[in-house]
Protein backbone atom coordinates (compact mmCIF):
# COMPACT_ATOMS: atom_id res chain seq x y z
CA UNK A 1 0.00 0.00 0.00
CA UNK A 2 1.41 3.28 -0.73
CA UNK A 3 1.77 6.64 1.37
CA UNK A 4 -1.31 8.16 -1.15
CA UNK A 5 -3.26 5.17 -0.32
CA UNK A 6 -2.97 5.50 3.60
CA UNK A 7 -2.90 9.01 3.82
CA UNK A 8 -6.57 8.99 1.67
CA UNK A 9 -7.80 5.95 3.94
CA UNK A 10 -6.92 8.20 7.00
CA UNK A 11 -8.38 11.15 5.76
CA UNK A 12 -11.63 9.43 5.49
CA UNK A 13 -11.70 7.94 8.51
CA UNK A 14 -11.51 11.12 10.02
CA UNK A 15 -14.04 12.82 8.04
CA UNK A 16 -16.56 9.75 8.96
CA UNK A 17 -15.24 10.42 12.42
CA UNK A 18 -16.28 14.20 12.23
CA UNK A 19 -20.33 13.39 10.61
CA UNK A 20 -20.27 11.15 13.68
CA UNK A 21 -20.11 14.44 15.85
CA UNK A 22 -23.22 15.74 14.47
CA UNK A 23 -25.91 14.39 17.05
CA UNK A 24 -27.92 11.66 15.60
CA UNK A 25 -31.91 11.84 15.45
CA UNK A 26 -33.04 9.20 18.03
CA UNK A 27 -36.56 8.07 16.65
CA UNK A 28 -39.03 6.53 20.00
CA UNK A 29 -39.92 3.68 17.99
CA UNK A 30 -36.60 2.06 17.20
CA UNK A 31 -33.05 2.16 18.35
CA UNK A 32 -31.45 2.83 15.55
CA UNK A 33 -30.66 6.69 15.01
CA UNK A 34 -30.62 8.52 11.79
CA UNK A 35 -27.20 10.04 11.33
CA UNK A 36 -24.93 11.07 8.66
CA UNK A 37 -22.57 8.73 8.70
CA UNK A 38 -23.63 6.51 5.49
CA UNK A 39 -23.18 10.31 3.61
CA UNK A 40 -19.70 9.55 3.89
CA UNK A 41 -19.91 5.96 3.29
CA UNK A 42 -21.43 7.05 -0.31
CA UNK A 43 -18.52 9.41 -0.59
CA UNK A 44 -15.72 6.63 0.73
CA UNK A 45 -16.90 4.10 -2.59
CA UNK A 46 -17.17 7.33 -4.87
CA UNK A 47 -14.07 8.77 -4.11
CA UNK A 48 -11.55 6.64 -2.97
CA UNK A 49 -12.48 3.62 -4.89
CA UNK A 50 -13.69 0.03 -4.04
CA UNK A 51 -10.27 -1.00 -2.33
CA UNK A 52 -9.47 1.72 -0.36
CA UNK A 53 -13.10 2.72 0.25
CA UNK A 54 -13.56 -0.83 1.73
CA UNK A 55 -10.25 -0.36 3.65
CA UNK A 56 -11.29 3.25 5.26
CA UNK A 57 -14.63 1.58 6.47
CA UNK A 58 -12.39 -1.30 7.88
CA UNK A 59 -10.18 0.90 9.71
CA UNK A 60 -13.03 3.60 10.78
CA UNK A 61 -15.01 0.33 12.54
CA UNK A 62 -11.73 -1.12 13.95
CA UNK A 63 -10.92 2.28 15.86
CA UNK A 64 -14.61 2.63 17.15
CA UNK A 65 -14.48 -1.56 17.90
CA UNK A 66 -10.78 0.13 19.90
CA UNK A 67 -13.20 2.01 21.88
CA UNK A 68 -13.11 5.77 20.61
CA UNK A 69 -16.44 6.93 20.28
CA UNK A 70 -16.82 8.53 16.56
CA UNK A 71 -20.27 7.05 16.23
CA UNK A 72 -22.99 9.36 16.01
CA UNK A 73 -23.72 10.58 19.85
CA UNK A 74 -20.19 9.76 20.88
CA UNK A 75 -21.19 5.90 20.72
CA UNK A 76 -17.62 3.63 20.58
CA UNK A 77 -16.23 0.29 22.02
CA UNK A 78 -17.30 -3.57 20.72
CA UNK A 79 -20.44 -3.64 22.11
CA UNK A 80 -21.72 -1.45 19.81
CA UNK A 81 -21.08 -4.24 17.07
CA UNK A 82 -23.99 -6.30 19.28
CA UNK A 83 -26.97 -3.49 19.55
CA UNK A 84 -29.57 -3.05 16.94
CA UNK A 85 -27.26 -0.74 14.70
CA UNK A 86 -24.69 -3.55 14.61
CA UNK A 87 -25.63 -4.62 11.32
CA UNK A 88 -25.86 -1.25 9.32
CA UNK A 89 -22.67 -1.06 10.85
CA UNK A 90 -21.07 -3.71 9.59
CA UNK A 91 -22.22 -2.94 5.78
CA UNK A 92 -20.44 -0.23 5.66
CA UNK A 93 -17.08 -2.56 4.23
CA UNK A 94 -19.18 -3.87 1.67
CA UNK A 95 -20.90 -0.78 0.44
CA UNK A 96 -17.91 1.06 0.07
CA UNK A 97 -15.95 -1.50 -1.85
CA UNK A 98 -19.65 -2.15 -4.02
CA UNK A 99 -20.22 1.72 -4.88
CA UNK A 100 -16.79 2.04 -5.81
CA UNK A 101 -16.07 -1.10 -8.14
CA UNK A 102 -19.41 -0.35 -9.81
CA UNK A 103 -18.53 3.83 -10.50
CA UNK A 104 -15.31 2.80 -11.83
CA UNK A 105 -17.13 0.86 -14.09
CA UNK A 106 -18.83 3.95 -16.15
CA UNK A 107 -16.98 4.84 -19.39
CA UNK A 108 -18.32 8.04 -18.81
CA UNK A 109 -19.04 9.86 -15.59
CA UNK A 110 -22.64 10.89 -14.97
CA UNK A 111 -24.48 12.22 -12.24
CA UNK A 112 -27.06 10.22 -12.97
CA UNK A 113 -24.92 6.72 -13.36
CA UNK A 114 -23.41 7.83 -10.12
CA UNK A 115 -27.08 8.73 -8.29
CA UNK A 116 -28.43 5.32 -9.52
CA UNK A 117 -25.44 3.46 -7.99
CA UNK A 118 -25.86 4.72 -4.14
CA UNK A 119 -29.99 4.33 -4.40
CA UNK A 120 -29.82 1.06 -5.34
CA UNK A 121 -26.35 -0.64 -4.33
CA UNK A 122 -25.02 1.79 -1.74
CA UNK A 123 -28.42 2.46 0.16
CA UNK A 124 -29.80 -0.97 -0.81
CA UNK A 125 -27.27 -2.78 0.48
CA UNK A 126 -27.05 -1.41 4.20
CA UNK A 127 -30.44 -1.77 4.35
CA UNK A 128 -30.09 -5.15 3.07
CA UNK A 129 -27.77 -6.52 6.05
CA UNK A 130 -29.09 -3.88 8.56
CA UNK A 131 -32.50 -4.61 8.68
CA UNK A 132 -32.23 -8.68 9.22
CA UNK A 133 -29.76 -8.28 11.73
CA UNK A 134 -31.63 -5.51 13.85
CA UNK A 135 -34.62 -7.81 14.00
CA UNK A 136 -32.29 -10.39 15.29
CA UNK A 137 -31.57 -8.40 17.57
CA UNK A 138 -34.44 -6.78 18.37
CA UNK A 139 -36.36 -10.26 18.72
CA UNK A 140 -38.67 -8.48 16.04
CA UNK A 141 -40.29 -10.33 12.88
CA UNK A 142 -38.11 -9.31 9.98
CA UNK A 143 -41.24 -7.43 8.30
CA UNK A 144 -41.74 -5.53 11.39
CA UNK A 145 -38.19 -4.50 10.89
CA UNK A 146 -38.51 -4.11 7.37
CA UNK A 147 -41.54 -1.47 8.38
CA UNK A 148 -39.58 0.00 11.10
CA UNK A 149 -36.91 0.90 8.62
CA UNK A 150 -39.42 2.55 6.35
CA UNK A 151 -38.69 5.93 7.97
CA UNK A 152 -35.14 6.11 7.10
CA UNK A 153 -36.25 6.19 3.00
CA UNK A 154 -36.90 10.10 2.39
CA UNK A 155 -33.47 10.78 4.71
CA UNK A 156 -31.30 7.98 2.83
CA UNK A 157 -32.32 9.23 -0.70
CA UNK A 158 -31.24 12.73 0.40
CA UNK A 159 -27.94 11.68 1.20
CA UNK A 160 -27.32 9.43 -1.65
CA UNK A 161 -28.49 12.73 -3.77
CA UNK A 162 -25.58 15.04 -1.72
CA UNK A 163 -23.19 12.40 -2.05
CA UNK A 164 -24.03 11.58 -5.70
CA UNK A 165 -23.06 15.17 -6.21
CA UNK A 166 -20.27 15.23 -4.24
CA UNK A 167 -18.33 12.30 -5.78
CA UNK A 168 -19.91 13.90 -9.67
CA UNK A 169 -17.83 17.47 -8.86
CA UNK A 170 -14.82 15.82 -6.68
CA UNK A 171 -13.76 13.21 -9.81
CA UNK A 172 -14.71 15.82 -12.74
CA UNK A 173 -11.86 18.23 -10.73
CA UNK A 174 -9.08 17.21 -12.94
CA UNK A 175 -6.73 17.68 -10.10
CA UNK A 176 -8.37 15.23 -7.71
CA UNK A 177 -8.86 12.63 -10.72
CA UNK A 178 -5.38 13.01 -11.48
CA UNK A 179 -4.53 12.52 -8.00
CA UNK A 180 -6.80 9.42 -7.10
CA UNK A 181 -5.65 7.97 -10.63
CA UNK A 182 -2.13 8.34 -10.47
CA UNK A 183 -2.26 5.03 -8.57
CA UNK A 184 -5.57 3.22 -9.84
CA UNK A 185 -6.64 0.14 -8.20
CA UNK A 186 -6.71 -3.01 -10.22
CA UNK A 187 -8.98 -5.36 -9.45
Amino acid sequence: MKILDITLIALFVAFMGALGLVPPIMLSFTPVPITLQTLGVLLAGGVLGARRGAWSMIVFLLVVAAGIPLLSGGRGGIGVFVGPSAGYLLSYPLTAFCIGLLISRFHQLRLWNILLVNLTVGIFLIYLIGIPVQAFVMHIPLFKAIQLSLIYIPGDVLKASIASYLVFRLLKSPVIYRTLQKNAETL
